[in-house]
Formats: structure tokens, sequence, C-alpha cells
């Protein structure tokens, strides 16, 4: 296969903006006032060059103009839904809406690339609060605030659905129902010989398995389902987002959402979506030949990516099945296991079932809603008072004048276990107006510590750095030893 740049554009993609060069966001009317006024010079002009055509030419390029003003038209106009954009919901339909709403939230992945035992979902993340207790809270609110049922699926996996068991007995006495059910179970197979190896692992989808739970909720009044990530710490209902597939811009006719989000060099390896016969589909690395990896990484030529935040019709999803049209491209992902063996694991990502789905729409949305911890590094961001926890929903704080969250990379040898981590800090530092942090070898914090700009610290091997309580390092580099001993 090759690679092209998609041929369409990002969801919120402006060609106002692009044509006329606007930094700043104009009123609605300065925008329509201006777009009206382009359309009619450009009418003027082709009047101009349809005057200087030769009379037998005429009438055909006097069709070909028209038809190119309607293209033009549609070039300046063209603007798919963002989150900024969306209509916000009426309050006294909220709660209608809320009833008609699924969360699922994807629960198959272990801690063990942070050092933990167990499923991912009951590390504790913020205020000693899992991402399941936060996940709990957030739906409990908002059943709590609108009188709603929402009610929260977990999609476990045969590593975690044991545990997850014992843990949710703890909701019991809280305002949300939970239900489960695993993914599907694929064994991994032996490169060599294409035979299944002893040990299995499973898939990363959500559509083959048969818990009865979708007729349930169908029956139920239920029509959408929002699937997400569960260490997705940004994956929150979006109440304009559920508005607009209820009733607003698109009726009963968008039957799969993707939520999408710009793309930063953090995030070269994320999935993107690209138009391929008439359909949008997702695009995994893993499906891209080596000789253009570079392509599929680039900024510029991707400027989206896939953050699996996904909204899809609960009626299509039990009619894609029925009819057996789910189609999702097979995933070769080669792992080497601890024992030399070298292994495929097959995958398929649920967001690639967006080919399956008519009327399917992908939504720019701030990068707000695309907030993963996946490493310690993105585990120091949402402890740091970079971002405040309500109703266990995480808000980046007013008091940081950036929208962007700073770059962090720790050490993995010191830093990449959570019990690691936990020790080298006194207290998270404050980082509301950090950039850049690099950390590399045997690094410890003390408490107050205030990190600002760029800072980097490197304790080459056989040396330590303590960085003593109350300091503050602006644009600084650290090196060599420096020890804070007790007397």
């Amino acid at each position: 296969m090759s690679v092209a740049p998609p041929s369409t554009l990002p969801r919120n993609y402006d060609r106002y903006n692009e044509v006329f060069g606007h930094n700043r966001r104009p009123s609605v009317e300065f925008k329509n006032l201006t777009k009206r006024d382009a359309k009619v010079q450009l009418a003027q002009e082709l009047q101009k060059l349809l005057h200087t055509c030769p009379q037998y030419l005429r009438e055909a390029t006097q069709k070909e103009m028209e038809s190119f003003e309607k293209l033009f038209g549609r070039f300046i106009n063209e603007a798919g839904p963002s989150v900024d954009e969306l209509e916000s919901p009426k309050v006294s339909s909220v709660k209608s809406m809320l009833d008609k709403l699924v969360v699922v939230k994807l629960n198959g992945g272990l801690g063990t690339s942070m050092g933990c035992q167990g499923p991912k979902s009951i590390i504790p993340v913020r205020s000693d609060l899992t991402f399941l207790d936060l996940t709990v809270q957030q739906i409990e609110h908002l059943n709590k605030t609108y009188d709603c049922n929402v009610p929260l699926v977990l999609m476990n996996s045969f590593n975690t659905d044991e545990d997850t068991q014992k843990v949710v007995r703890k909701y019991q006495g809280f305002q949300v129902k939970i239900y489960t059910f695993n993914q599907s179970r694929y064994p991994r197979i032996n490169k060599q010989s294409l035979m299944p190896i002893a040990k299995t692992c499973a898939s990363d989808d959500s559509f083959e398995g048969n818990s009865g739970l979708l007729d349930n909720f169908i029956n139920e009044g239920k029509e959408y389902v929002f699937v997400s990530n569960i260490d997705n710490l940004g994956a929150t209902v979006d109440l304009n987002i559920l508005n607009f597939l209820l009733g607003g811009h698109h009726p009963a006719q968008c039957q799969f959402l993707m939520e999408v989000t710009n793309k930063t060099r953090a995030d070269v390896k994320g999935g993107t979506l690209i138009k391929y016969e008439d359909k949008l589909r997702l695009l995994e690395i893993a499906q891209v030949p080596k000789d253009h990896v570079d392509d599929f990484k680039s900024v510029k030529t991707f400027k989206i990516f896939n953050t699996n935040n996904l909204w899809i019709k609960l009626t299509a999803m039990r009619e894609v099945l029925a009819e057996g049209t789910v189609d999702m491209e097979v995933i070769i992902n080669n792992k080497t296991l601890d024992n030399g063996l070298n292994i495929i694991q097959l995958e398929q990502a649920v967001g690639a079932a967006i080919k399956s789905f008519s009327g399917a729409l992908g939504i720019n949305v701030p990068r707000s809603r695309f907030l993963p911890v996946k490493k310690t590094d993105d585990l120091l961001l949402v402890m740091s008072n970079l971002y405040r926890l309500q109703q266990g929903a995480l808000t980046m704080s007013p008091l940081r004048m950036f929208d962007t969250t700073p770059l962090i990379k720790l050490g993995s040898s010191q830093f990449g276990k959570v019990k690691d981590f936990i020790k080298r800090f006194s207290s998270i530092p404050d980082m509301l107006e950090l950039d850049h942090l690099a950390v590399s070898g045997d690094v410890t914090f003390g408490r107050g510590v205030v990190l600002k700009g760029t800072v980097i610290i490197i304790a080459n091997h056989g040396e330590r750095i303590d960085i003593p309580a109350g300091a503050i390092l602006e644009n600084k580099i650290v090196s060599g030893n420096l020890r804070i001993l007790d007397h």
C-alpha cells in the first residue's frame, strides 16, 4: 500500500482562516461579510475573464465559470463541526439527553508499563483516587446533577476482569449502575511457525462479544454509546457533542463520531483519519510500510490524530453486527517476549470500525479531551497544580498562562515505576510556568520546589542530585553532584 495525505480536512478546518490568515477569531458577522465580499469579487473577476474569451468558446466557458463559482463557495465556507462551534443544549433537555447515553470505558490494560500489578485502572493518579474512582465520580455527578441514569460499562480483558469485579463492589452505594463484559480473547502466534503459543492475549475489539447488553440498552431507550480509554482523563461526557448527535446538526444521521485533535511532535505515532473509497478510515502506524513511516509521523502531512474517544449509535451498531458488515483492518503487532521468542499479536482497533457506519464524522476537539496517562511522565502532569480536580474531572488550572502542557521526560530507570517515582518527590513541584522538564539519573526533589521555563537535571552514573526544598529553578541546567544530608 502507499500512504497519501488525507483527502479530507480536519473536521473543524476553516477555509476562512486558511485563506485570509487571521490569527484572532473574528466575529461571525465579520466572517460572513468577508466571505460574501470574496465571492462577489470572484464573480466580478470571472466576468472580466469571460469577456476576454473568444465568442465561439464563451458559452462553454461560462458554464465552467458558474461551476467554479459554486466550487469556490464551498471552498471558503467548508468547515466541519468543532466543539467550539457546537450549540450547547438547553438546560431543560439535558436530563432527557443523558438518559439516552451509555458510557463504555476500555479497561483491558494492565499497569505493568508503570511497574504495577493488576488492572491499570486501579492505579492512584490524583488525591489517592484511581482511574476507576474518577470515572465513577464523573458519572455519578451527572446522574445526581440531572436526575438521570447514565450507566457505566467496563470492557475488561481476561487479564483485568477478576480484579475489576472485586473492586467494583465498593461502588454499590453510588448512584451509578456498573456493568462489565469481556473483550474477545485471541491467542498470540509464533512468528516463525504462525501457530499459537501457550499464553494468549486479547484483542482491542469491542464489537465481537455478545453480552446481551446492547439489546438491553436499546430496549431501555438508550441511543448512543460514548467509548473511551479509561486512562484518558480528558475523556469526559461532553454535552455539546451529545446534543449535536441527538438533535443538532445531523439528527439521526451520524452513526459514528470520532474525536480527533491536532497532532504535535509528541503524538507522531497516533492513528489518523484518511478518506479512502469515499469513506473515512482509521490509519494506524502499524499498518504503514516502513519506508512511509516518516510520512505518517509528519505533523505537516497528517495534522490530526485519533483520541479514541468514540460516539456510536446503538441501533447502527446492532445493525452492522447482525449483517456481519463490521470490517476492521487487521493490525500486525510484532513483539518479542522476555524469553526472546518473536511473536505476532493480531489486533483490531475499535476506531477502525468507522468505515462500517454511514454518516461517519471526525470532530476536532480541544487538546484537553486527550489526557492519557501511559507513563510516569504523564502521571507527574496530572498530579501537579497544572490541573484542578472537580467531580472526578481534571481541568487545566486558570493560573496556567498557556493552553499547552509542558513536555516531560523522566529517566525510566529511576522514575519509570510508580513506587520509585513516588519516593523521589517529597511533594509534586509547582509546574504552572514550566515548558519543558528533562530528568536523568539519581535525582530527588524536596518539598515546595518550583519549576519554570526549561529545566534539565542530569545526574551521571555514580552521581546524585537532591533538589533542595523551596528551590526555584527557571531555565536551568543542573548537573554533577548535589546532596543534602540529615544531621
